[in-house]
């Protein structure tokens, strides 16, 4: 795509930071879609990346996502599950309510947190992570990601992305056993700002649309 790989920016911004000569070590330890935007954790030691991997792993790291789709889901909160079919000839995956072969189970909890006129904005927590799982499965409600093409929205976004944020990772940091919780800026977005700003203090209650 002609566009600089996010390792290689952030080994040269440690490279300039610590003051290290020559090639510096920078683990990617998980993936995001690429029109998505937020939080990736990335590692700087071989030994911090491997550790970082048995964390994903077992389940310990509790990534949250928000998402605008356009029309309000059948329920304000739930569970969804589905069963997952990648097809790599059009980079899509597709989404059955029952088991079938090749597919893979996904799991993802979600709740509505704002509505404007439009536009919805829900929580999402992963419990299962798939390719494409949060867009294919919001998809398969009726409730398609703003700008997401691939999964029915109805016009792309002007900055090519898609309405889906790795808002806050939380785990505990595998060398120091310190808990590490970072939450996302929004984007700087007329709509996102919108949004956030109808959400409850406590987010424990929907604000009316």
């Amino acid at each position: 795509t002609g566009d600089v790989p996010l390792v290689d920016i952030v080994r040269q911004w440690i490279k300039e930071k610590y003051n290290k000569p020559g090639n510096v070590f920078c683990g990617l330890t998980h993936r995001i879609d690429r029109p998505t935007c937020g939080l990736v954790v990335l590692a700087r030691t071989s030994k911090g990346l491997t550790r970082m991997n048995e964390l994903f792993r077992r389940g310990e790291v509790h990534k949250t996502y928000w998402a605008i789709v356009k029309n309000r889901p059948p329920h304000d909160s739930a569970t969804l599950t589905h069963w997952l079919t990648s097809v790599e000839k059009n980079n899509k995956t597709y989404a059955s309510l029952h088991p079938r072969q090749g597919a893979v189970k996904a799991v993802l909890n979600y709740r509505l947190l704002a509505s404007t006129d439009r536009y919805h904005l829900l929580e999402v927590d992963l419990i299962t992570g798939r390719k494409h799982q949060i867009r294919c499965q919001l998809a398969a409600i009726g409730c398609p990601i703003k700008g997401d093409l691939k999964y029915g929205a109805e016009r792309s976004n002007p900055d090519g992305g898609i309405g889906l944020q790795s808002h806050r990772i939380t785990f505990t940091h595998p060398v120091s056993g310190k808990v590490i919780d970072v939450t996302a800026p929004l984007p700087h977005d007329a709509l996102w700002q919108a949004l956030a700003a109808n959400i409850h203090p406590q987010r424990n209650e929907i604000s009316p649309s």
